[in-house]
């Protein structure tokens, strides 16, 4: 409630107003003032209380003030009270309900336009508290996906999209982790390589393998050692004593000279050799035997040159050369590995073994019984060549394991499909790019964005449905309330169709007038010249009267009407007469229903009336009077205005019985006719209307006395003859002498107390 209004200072016609701290307000507070002394400043005050907008205020600032506003109000929610100071509510009271020509104009029309904000507004009204909240839930959420869009949009921009592979952001984020990713992106570039030259694929060869043969060695010290055992001891030293003495070569030369002996003589001097001490040592010693070792030697020495001649190590370092070349065609294509070799060390190593073993041979087939050693340099190259061979033996298993990957190159190039290849590697790079260090962040995000539209979203979906129920019943029942009240207004037009449309700027509220049965669209089409419309069609009352049941219907549907602060300000200025009644009576029906109830008006008839209607334990009423170039509220005796002229003869009579004539016997005769017009007037106002005289009256009730129109009964007949007779001695229309008839109180008396009984039920 607003209990007090402790200070008006420098806001529209209030100087600095400090009186109203006097003025406990009630329940229903009725307050009076002529135009231009302050109504509208204290609607605008309690509407920025209300909603905490300091402009209502603002605007309103006392033109010769040098200070700014200041405002302070007892109202619920104090201590402290309400203030309004340095352009600012130190609190506000939100549930107030106010109707005046803001409401009109912000929720209904702009003098003869009904604008989209209009219908926007009228949107709200008509959902209620509840309504508008789940509609702000749901704006706030649609603003929510508004800026969940922009920071997508932002994260998505900040994703390349040349690193997206032609993938959407959504499809570039969504994509998953993928194990040897380099490798599986080297891999599908060798396909597309493989594929786009697949012709060369197929001819160029495949890796031959290295062939380096090895030494014996253990054969060749084998060899070397190799002698004749079966020779007579004593001869082969005879034998070798004697070669001895030849010098170099001699062995070799006395195993040629063996060959030539035919016969007794010596080849050389034609002696006769029977008598020779060594001869037949010699025959012995270079025997059968000695020739098939010599073979043997011969033999193995010719393996080891066509195993390890010149022809063969150029061969070999050819093949090298030839795989090379191949190794860098196939490396683009598949895994090969390095297949480098230190050839110049290999070559080295192979040749020193080669020349080391082929002189021992040569050695031994020169003296095939004389044990050959290898030196320990020959031996080391010998076994440097085995190193070598292992190396070599690892390289062609490298060269094998590399043709089998040739071979699935070579079958899949003839099989490829390039283009199916491209997408396949722009994804795989892609999903590279997707979970590099730079992106992931970024992809985070927008995920994060996506993730959280998705929940509000989700939310929104939920408040629009809950919103769509309470609209399902909200908007018909609506719509029944405006009827109800614009047919006690007697509007003599309705209101049908009234439902919620979502439009660019927002939900609205669209309905249609029914005049004459002619539904009149107020909608957000335009108007078509020529066709009836709303401003056409309603007349300045007619729309006053619409919003006023747009108001009343709004407070109905209203949950929280028990504790609703509702203020009227001026509801009937521009009202036909035959609606102030109505208007007056809805007035009072909601004041029994609402928190509290202050209604502002020029007019002191109205409120006199609605006065009378009220609970006189809970009203209260003041008025602003004019202070020199001001305003400032008073008290305001409602009931000095509120009497009328049958109330002043009605107290007349009453004090007259009860007290006794005072010097007034005269007026109290003289008001006995009129008083009796007055009641009839209201009793019979079909058979008694205004100009009709007590005596054709009378005459007529006589007349359709005991028929079925009958106007009074026959004790009511009778007693309205003899109250006018008595009445109209004390009137100049009905005795010339009336200024001089005399009174006489006793009979007085009789009649006031007949006209009493006469005029009340």
């Amino acid at each position: 409630m607003i209990n007090c209004l402790r200070l008006l200072r420098n806001i529209g016609q209030f100087d600095s107003v400090a009186t109203g701290v006097a003025f406990q307000l009630q329940r229903n507070v009725f307050l009076y003032a002529e135009n231009g002394r302050g109504k509208t400043t204290l609607t605008a005050i309690l509407r920025s209380l209300q909603t905490g907008d300091p402009v209502h205020i603002l605007e309103r600032r006392r033109l010769s003030a040098v200070q700014p506003p200041h405002v302070v109000l007892d109202c619920t929610g104090g201590p402290p009270s309400a203030m309004f100071q340095n352009g600012a509510w130190n609190r506000t009271l939100p549930n107030v309900a106010i109707f005046d020509d803001r409401f009109i104009d912000e929720n209904v029309c702009s003098g003869l336009d009904v604008d989209p904000e209009h219908r926007q507004h009228l949107h709200e009204l008509v959902l209620g508290l509840q309504g508008v909240t789940l509609n702000r839930a749901l704006a706030a959420l649609i603003e929510r996906i508004e800026a969940d869009n922009t920071r997508m949009r932002t994260a998505a921009n900040a994703i390349p999209t040349n690193d997206r592979g032609g993938l959407s952001v959504d499809e570039f984020c969504d994509l998953p982790t993928q194990a040897d990713i380099d490798q599986a992106i080297l891999n599908e570039e060798r396909s597309l390589a493989a594929a786009q030259q697949a012709d060369s694929v197929s001819a160029t060869g495949t890796f031959d393998l290295l062939n380096l043969p090895g030494f014996d060695l253990e054969e060749i010290t084998a060899l070397l050692k190799r002698g004749m055992p079966t020779l007579d001891a004593d001869a082969v030293l005879r034998v070798q004593e004697h070669i001895v003495t030849i010098g170099d070569g001699g062995e070799s030369w006395v195993s040629q000279g063996m060959a030539r002996i035919h016969g007794n003589d010596c080849p050389f001097c034609a002696q006769a050799l029977n008598g020779s001490p060594v001869l037949g040592a010699y025959r012995e010693y270079f025997g059968e035997g000695y020739a098939a070792l010599k073979s043997q030697i011969a033999a193995y020495a010719q393996r080891v040159q066509r195993a390890h001649g010149g022809e063969v190590t150029a061969g070999f370092e050819r093949s090298l050369r030839v795989i090379l070349q191949r190794e860098q065609f196939w490396r683009q294509f598949a895994e090969i590995p390095d297949l480098a070799l230190d050839t110049a060390s290999i070559v080295r190593d192979w040749q020193a073994a080669n020349r080391g073993v082929s002189a021992a041979l040569i050695a031994k087939s020169q003296a095939p019984l004389e044990v050959i050693q290898l030196s320990a340099e020959d031996i080391a190259a010998v076994e440097a060549h085995e190193r070598n061979l292992a190396l070599v033996n690892a390289y062609n298993g490298h060269l094998t394991e590399a043709n089998r990957s040739i071979a699935v190159v070579k079958e899949r190039a003839g099989n490829a499909n390039v283009a199916v290849i491209r997408v396949s590697l722009a994804r795989l790079r892609a999903v590279r790019a997707r979970h590099s260090a730079i992106m992931v962040p970024l992809c985070n995000e927008y995920l994060a964005a996506k993730q959280a539209k998705r929940a509000t979203e989700q939310q929104r979906d939920a408040a629009k449905e809950a919103l769509e129920q309470y609209r399902a019943t909200a908007f018909p029942g609506y719509q029944t309330a405006i009827n109800r009240y614009l047919s006690r207004f007697n509007a003599g037009f309705q209101v049908d169709r009234v439902a919620s449309a979502d439009t660019r700027g927002g939900p609205a509220c669209n309905y249609s007038l029914v005049i004459n049965n002619t539904h009149v669209a107020v909608s957000g089409g335009a108007e078509r010249p020529g066709e009836p419309s709303f401003k056409t069609t309603l007349s300045a009352g007619d729309r006053n009267t619409l919003a006023l049941a747009f108001f009343f219907a709004s407070l109905e549907q209203d949950q929280a009407l028990a504790t609703k602060i509702v203020v009227i300000d001026d509801p009937v200025s521009s009202l036909d007469e035959h609606r102030m009644l109505a208007t007056t009576q809805e007035l009072r029906r909601f004041s029994l229903r609402v928190g509290q109830m202050i209604v502002l008006s020029h007019s002191k008839s109205f409120l006199c009336r609605l006065w009378e209607g009220t609970d006189p334990n809970a009203r209260s009423a003041f008025q602003i009077e004019r202070d020199g170039n001001g305003s400032t509220p008073v008290a305001w005796d409602v009931r000095q205005d509120a009497i009328t002229e049958h109330d002043r003869r009605d107290a007349l009579f009453t004090d007259y019985r009860t007290n006794g004539p005072n010097g007034n016997s005269c007026e109290v005769a003289r008001s006995i006719r009129p008083h009796v017009e007055a009641y009839l007037r209201t009793s019979c106002p079909a058979t008694f209307p205004p100009g009709t005289l007590l005596g054709p009256f009378h005459a007529r009730c006589e007349r359709e006395y005991g028929h079925p129109s009958q106007i009074l009964d026959r004790h009511k007949i009778d007693e309205l003859f003899d109250l006018k007779e008595y009445s109209n001695r004390y009137h100049h229309d009905t005795n010339p002498a009336w200024e001089t008839e005399a009174v006489n109180d006793q009979e007085l008396l009789g009649y006031i107390g007949r006209l009493i009984a006469f005029t009340r039920p």
